[in-house]
């Protein structure tokens, strides 16, 4: 299998690479070839990653929305936290 589940969530197997960061780049237009250069991955991996996203594109873009959101309410609390009043 190409595509795993970890704690990271949707992964392309044996490496680090979600189907979060390669939506991004789909998302800014970056052409393929771009995209397999940027995270060092093979054509196989990078067709199965485009395959899955295409295949299962709610559920991958809504995941993708939960991640932002969740990277966004992180960012503001600890933002907030950090915040010195003089």
């Amino acid at each position: 299998m190409t595509i795993v589940r970890t704690e990271r969530g949707l992964t392309i197997a044996g490496t680090r690479i979600t189907l979060y960061d390669v939506i991004d780049h789909l998302k800014a237009q970056y052409p393929p070839k771009f995209i397999r250069d940027v995270f060092n991955l093979t054509d196989e991996q990078l067709r199965a990653a485009i395959s899955y996203i295409e295949a299962h594109q709610t559920d991958v873009e809504a995941q993708d929305q939960e991640i932002l959101k969740s990277a966004e309410e992180t960012r503001q609390y600890w933002e907030e936290r950090n915040h010195v009043k003089c």
